[in-house]
């Protein structure tokens, strides 16, 4: 068994490819549309998913908000340097929700970061 992806739902596709493709460097994998069932999903990753768990995003034809609820924590992704990837991403345009360093109550240094429809995202530093 392995992880094939998580599955995030968005309320504007083509922004959201572009935030996770210009600012956080991944590729997209395959698109397709399902137009019986008014939605769209998106597979992006920084690897083949026969190799690597990948990122879907959902777009449902003509929905422009969902609820983010409380159970959902966040996405992580690991990075070479977490200061200099949050800086890059500042500068992309990028929203940055907790700048670079050690985390709370220990030592490995993390920073969090926002896509376009608010769900967070862990920068950890790699080990």
């Amino acid at each position: 068994m392995r992880i094939l992806h998580t599955m995030l739902r968005v309320t504007n596709l083509n922004r959201s490819l572009s935030f996770y493709t210009e600012v956080l460097g991944m590729s997209l994998l395959r698109k397709q549309e399902y137009p019986e069932g008014k939605f769209t999903l998106a597979f992006l990753g920084y690897g083949s998913e026969s190799d690597n768990a990948v990122l879907e995003l959902t777009y449902n034809w003509g929905v422009d908000s969902y609820d983010m609820g409380s159970a959902y924590g966040h996405i992580a992704i690991e990075v070479e340097d977490v200061y200099q990837a949050t800086d890059q991403i500042r500068r992309l345009g990028g929203k940055v929700l907790r700048d670079a360093g050690p985390m709370n109550a220990g030592t490995t240094v993390i920073s969090f970061i926002e896509d376009p429809d608010g769900y967070p995202i862990e920068l950890i530093g790699a080990r």
